[in-house]
């Protein structure tokens, strides 16, 4: 008797299906890629042909230009030889999708990065029973348990009324945390202008482009120091201390990420303001999807594999931890 999942192959670079003759996620340039979301570290350009979501195209046109391919919009179904392949959504950024893929009887569903919060910027995760799940652990230690969202962000809020001369400096990952973090302060009625980096103004455009209204954005260095105090400027994380944020009004120094609920990374990074809004599931929210969506097997793509595995085991729960390299935690 064959064992579960035979027909795919995870592999250091990624995960193959021979059957499709096809990658999902791949780290390096192969014939055929199916691409869950648009983060670099899943999408990576060079593919013969690229099978992904609308949105996920269009961000990886943006970011590498023209791609060769397919769209295949959510609950639309494909045929790649004897599979099928269905796009569902993952929750995490605009377009991000699980995978799941129908092949000899057996479903498996592959699911990138995911989350389970409410975000006004993406379609929320959709769960599909299968036979094997194939799950991220970014988070995946009990210590990770991600506070409210809307409290962290009327924490920023808070911090920039109580400082009407200087201006919050938040870091942000560019895809995805950014746009998030912007739609929140908009659903809780900061109408000002927010003031971004500009290597945030293509994605952001892309995104409004897509139909997520994202306010009024306007470049931090088109406007004076003067302009900037009592306001929300937005950066990539890496430009918090370099050069760029000099010219700021005595800035606030935020950073949202899953990461900030480790006390060390904010020393670190020199962040005053702390504010844990991650795109990544909790280690909570982590062990809720596996017991919901009851697999017979789970495989752990990349994170904190071992205590996922070990909490699986203990509730018998076959798991694996799949040791897949090429993936970051991206300032999540």
């Amino acid at each position: 008797m064959s064992r579960i999942g035979a027909w795919i192959e995870p592999h250091p670079q990624g995960i193959y299906v021979p059957a499709a003759d096809a990658w999902i996620d791949p780290s390096q340039p192969v014939p055929r890629a199916l691409v869950t979301h648009g983060h670099a570290d899943h999408a990576r350009g060079g593919h013969g042909a690229v099978l992904a979501t609308p949105e996920t195209l269009a961000i990886m046109e943006t970011r590498y230009g023209p791609q060769s391919g397919q769209s295949v919009a959510y609950g639309e179904t494909v045929s790649l030889g004897d599979v099928t392949a269905r796009f569902v959504p993952a929750g995490h950024v605009l377009g991000s999708a699980q995978i799941v893929l129908e092949h000899k009887g057996e479903r498996i569903v592959v699911s990138g990065d995911y989350k389970r919060r409410s975000d006004p910027t993406c379609a929320p995760f959709e769960p599909v029973p299968c036979d094997i799940f194939v799950t991220e652990a970014t988070f995946g230690l009990p210590v990770f348990r991600h506070p409210d969202t809307g409290a962290e962000v009327d924490r920023l809020l808070e911090a920039l009324h109580a400082n009407p001369d200087r201006c919050v400096l938040v870091g942000a990952y560019a895809l995805g945390k950014a746009q998030r973090l912007i739609a929140e302060l908009r659903l809780r009625g900061h109408d000002d202008p927010i003031y971004i980096h500009g290597a945030m103004e293509r994605l952001c455009t892309l995104y409004q482009e897509l139909g997520v209204d994202l306010g009024e954005l306007v470049s931090a260095t088109a406007v004076s120091k003067e302009q900037l105090r009592g306001r929300i400027v937005m950066c990539p994380p890496g430009a918090i201390n370099d050069r760029w944020s000099r010219r700021l009004p005595d800035p606030i120094t935020a950073m949202a990420s899953g990461w900030m609920r480790v006390r060390q990374r904010a020393r670190q990074r020199n962040v005053e303001l702390p504010l844990v809004v991650s795109d990544h599931a909790d280690w909570d929210e982590l062990t809720a999807t596996v017991k919901e969506l009851a697999p017979q097997e789970l495989w752990v793509t990349h994170g904190r594999e071992e205590a996922l595995v070990h909490w699986c085991m203990t509730r018998q729960i076959k798991a694996r931890a799949l040791a897949l390299v090429g993936y970051e935690d991206e300032d999540d």
